[in-house]
Parts: structure tokens; C-alpha cells; sequence
């Protein structure tokens, strides 16, 4: 391996050690603590509610950045110098673009449906989306930079400020727990993204120099051409990802439509902390493998160590997911009926593994300009989604829904795998794959073990994931003495 793919390699791996650090100090109170007891205080229907809303703004998401976001983070990270003159075109850009997404959910909300209470909490969530494609945005400069210590901590601030904001209303007592609803929630949202993107902005211009303000419409004119094939991507890519709420609260009768979306918010939830995590990776990977690219250095190294840890991380959790489903859901909602929570959070693990693996190929292919291959696939899994969600939603509710979920997810993950694998002429080895089989027989089994024993749940799980990490050590997914020798060199980091 080249010097630089070795540096790449050691950059990659402390600083997703450094990530996945302080989220796994943030996202579980987030997820167990605040959103859980959220839903538990304003209850199934109205939070379900909430949910298909929010996850249908989602869906046009990427009519506030048309792709401007991973565009900039692969360019700026192969042309740094461009950050200062980028940087005021993307953000004018931005700004029209808020004005079209605002038109567009608001005229499809009012043709599928959404009335009164629905275009309200449409429009406030719509607020925070805003917030949260300029926050991401200007991440994607400081993450270019190669600053992935900075821009870890952006990561997680806007959920420190929601869990002490949401922390203090909810528990303090002197926050009156009967005026707590959904709407105090969203705006606790607004609040914190407000500070995140201000801190943020802050950083970017220290980097920045002096900027000129001015309206330069032929710039955003061709960043916004540049940016499309990304845009299409990121579109389709939503549908596919995010759509299952959004038809439950839709498809179903009314009296049971939001309660189900409910019910699989439940599971959902477990899910989306998963994937934020997994998300990390193409966060860091992307201007990694875009510079190796344009260097035209070895990127087998890099390929096969990050496909290694993210294999061994998710299938791990996807595994003691599903054999103690049920005791999360216990945990969460105690005083619930959880059964068919525990089945939708089973198979939503599969989709879990399935969706991370694509944030390794899926970004590669992004880094390497392989727009085209990839938005076949993303429409492909539109067309499947969309499919198999009018077929099972209305027979199996919101089960039918993680059903879907599961199923496109491996295809569009095993397409990916082997367009990249082509592309690259990646070779792992019949050794990796059989250690990779090894691996998920022994977890299986320790894990199924583990719930038999005649012990408190609580000491069996954390037998079973201790036994589960040993594994992936000894089954080399894993290599010890590298990940030991980084770990004391990201904890250095952390004390500087």
C-alpha cells in the first residue's frame, strides 16, 4: 500500500473512533431517554402523526440542496482554495431553493390530503429541515477541510442542546407536563438547530478569509447544473429510505393510520439511531476517497478495512436487536403492548445492515462520479418500494412497511456491492468472506445462548455483546493492535 493510502487509512480510522465515541455518548439518551419519553407523554397517534409529516418534508429534502452538499464536500476536498468563492454561491443558491421546497410540500401536502393541523405542523417541520440543510451544508465545508474532530462535535450539538432543552421541560417541574406536546418538541428542534448553524457558520468563516457578498446568478446557475445528477440521486434515494411512514399514515383507514405509524415509530426509532451512526462513515469516507481518487492511489486498503469495521458494528447490533427485541420495547414503553413493535424491529435490523453497507460502496461510487449507475439503482428501488408497499401495507399494516424496507434495502445493497466491485476491481478474498460467515454463525449462537440463561436480561445482553466484539477479534474482522494503537492515539486527540 502507498504512503498515502497508509495515512488515509490511519486518518479514517481514528477519526471514525472519534465519532462513533461521543455519538455513543449523545444518540442512546437521545433515543431512550428524550424521543421515547416524547412519544410515551403525546402518544401513539399524535406522535405517529407527527412522524409521517416529518418523514414526508423529508422526502423533498433534496429540493433545498439539489446535491449542493456532497458536491462541495468532493470538491473542496480535492480544491481547497475554492472554499471562499463556493461558499457565498452555494449559500444564495440555498436560499432560492428554500423558497421552491416550501411551494412544492406545501401543494403535494394539500393534494394528498393534509389539512388544517397537518399544513401546520407541514410548515414547522419544514422550518427545521431548512435549519438542517444549512447546518449540513456548511459541514460539508468543514469536513472537506479534512477538520473531522470539529465536525464531530457539530454532529451531536444540536441533540445536546435538544436533550437539555427537552431535559428541562420535561423533568425539571418547572415545565408543566400537560402544556408538553409535539409543537414543543418541534420548536425545542428549531431552537437548537438555530445555535448549531450559527457555531457552525462561525467556524466556516474563520476559514474562509474575507467574503464579497453579491448576487452572482450565472455561478448558481452552473453549481445548481453540476450538482443535478446528485440531486436526482439524493431524491431517489429518499423515496426509498423514508417513504414507509408516509404510505401507513396514508394507505390505511383513518382510525387506525396514524396509530400504526405510531407503532412503527417504535421500531423505527431503534432503526434511524443505527443508521445515523452508520451514516458517520460516508461523512469522513467521502472526501477520503475522493482525494485517494484523485491521486489515483490504491483504494483497496481503505475499501476493505472500513467494509470490515461497519460489517462487524452493525451486525453485531442488528443481532442483539433481534434476539432482545423484545425487552427494548419493553424497556422504552412499559406500560404497552409491544408485540407487534418486537417483530417490525427485527426485520428492520436486516434493513439496518443492509442501508449501512451502502454508505461504504454507495460513497465510493459518489467520490469516483458514478451518478449514473447509481440513480438506476435508486429508481429501481423507488419502483420496488412503491410496489411492494400497495401490496403489503393494506394486508399487513405497518409489519408490511419493514417487510418492504428489508427488501429493498438488500437489492439495492447488493447491486451497489457489485457495480463497485466491478468499477474497482476490488478483491477481498475467500478468506474474508468465510471469516465473515464464521462471524455471523458464532454471534447468532452466542447471542441465541445468552437468552437462555436463567439471569436478569440486562447481564445476558451484555455478556452476549461482549462475547459478540471478542468474536470479531477473533474471527479478524477486526485487528486488535490496530485498533488499539488508534484508539490511544484518538483518546490523545480527545484530551488536546
Amino acid at each position: 500500500m502507498s504512503l498515502c493510502g497508509i495515512v488515509m487509512n490511519k486518518k479514517f480510522l481514528k477519526n471514525i473512533i472519534f465519532l462513533l465515541f461521543i455519538n455513543l455518548l449523545i444518540k442512546p439518551f437521545w433515543i431512550l431517554g428524550i424521543d421515547v419519553a416524547v412519544q410515551n407523554l403525546v402518544g401513539d397517534t399524535s406522535y405517529g402523526l407527527y412522524l409521517a409529516i416529518s418523514q414526508f418534508s423529508y422526502l423533498f429534502y433534496i429540493l433545498l440542496d439539489l446535491g449542493l452538499t456532497n458536491f462541495n464536500n468532493r470538491n473542496i476536498a480535492q480544491n481547497n482554495q475554492l472554499l471562499s468563492k463556493h461558499f457565498v454561491g452555494i449559500s444564495q443558491a440555498k436560499i432560492l431553493l428554500t423558497v421552491l421546497y416550501f411551494l412544492v410540500i406545501f401543494i403535494l401536502g394539500w393534494l394528498i390530503g393534509y389539512r388544517g393541523e397537518q399544513l401546520k405542523l407541514l410548515a414547522i417541520v419544514g422550518i427545521n429541515q431548512v435549519l438542517l440543510s444549512f447546518i449540513l451544508y456548511v459541514r460539508s465545508n468543514i469536513s472537506a477541510l479534512l477538520l473531522f474532530k470539529t465536525d464531530s462535535m457539530l454532529s451531536v450539538l444540536d441533540r445536546i442542546l435538544m436533550i437539555l432543552i427537552c431535559s428541562f421541560m420535561l423533568w425539571s417541574g418547572f415545565f408543566p407536563k400537560e402544556y408538553f406536546n409535539v409543537y414543543t418538541y418541534i420548536y425545542a428542534q428549531t431552537a437548537s438547530y438555530v445555535i448549531t448553524l450559527g457555531i457552525a457558520i462561525a467556524i466556516v468563516l474563520k476559514h474562509t478569509g474575507k467574503l464579497t457578498i453579491r448576487i452572482n446568478i450565472p455561478f448558481v446557475i452552473i453549481i445548481i447544473k453540476k450538482s443535478l445528477p446528485y440531486a436526482l440521486l439524493v431524491l431517489l434515494m429518499s423515496f426509498y429510505n423514508r417513504l414507509e411512514p408516509v404510505l401507513i399514515e396514508r394507505l390505511l383507514p383513518e382510525d387506525i393510520a396514524a396509530s400504526q405509524a405510531g407503532v412503527y415509530a417504535k421500531a423505527w426509532r431503534l432503526f434511524d439511531a443505527g443508521n445515523n451512526i452508520s451514516y458517520l462513515f460516508s461523512v469522513i469516507l467521502l472526501p477520503l476517497f475522493a482525494a485517494i481518487i484523485k491521486e489515483k492511489e490504491d483504494l483497496q486498503g481503505l475499501v476493505k478495512q472500513s467494509f470490515s469495521i461497519m460489517l462487524s458494528m452493525t451486525c453485531i447490533i442488528a443481532v442483539l436487536c433481534i434476539f432482545y427485541s423484545h425487552n427494548f420495547m419493553e424497556i422504552m414503553y412499559p406500560e404497552q403492548s409491544n408485540e407487534e413493535a418486537s417483530t417490525i424491529l427485527k426485520i428492520l435490523m436486516g434493513s439496518f445492515v443492509s442501508i449501512s453497507i451502502t454508505y461504504i460502496f454507495g460513497t465510493l461510487l459518489t467520490a469516483n462520479g458514478n451518478l449514473k449507475q447509481l440513480n438506476i439503482v435508486a429508481g429501481c428501488g423507488v419502483v420496488l418500494n412503491l410496489a411492494l408497499n400497495f401490496l403489503f401495507i393494506p394486508h399487513f399494516q405497518a409489519v408490511g412497511a419493514a417487510f418492504t424496507s428489508l427488501s429493498v434495502q438488500f437489492v439495492t445493497c447488493v447491486i451497489q456491492f457489485f457495480i463497485a466491485k466491478n468499477i474497482f476491481k476490488l478483491k477481498l478474498g475467500n478468506i474474508f468472506w468465510l471469516r465473515l460467515a464464521s462471524f455471523l454463525i458464532l454471534i447468532s449462537l452466542i447471542s441465541y445462548l445468552s437468552t437462555t440463561l436463567a439471569i436478569n436480561w440486562w447481564a445476558s445482553f451484555g455478556i452476549a455483546a461482549s462475547a459478540c466484539v471478542i468474536i470479531a477479534f477473533i474471527t479478524k474482522l477486526l485487528n486488535y493492535n490496530e485498533i488499539k494503537d488508534l484508539v490511544f492515539s484518538s483518546l490523545k486527540n480527545i484530551k488536546k
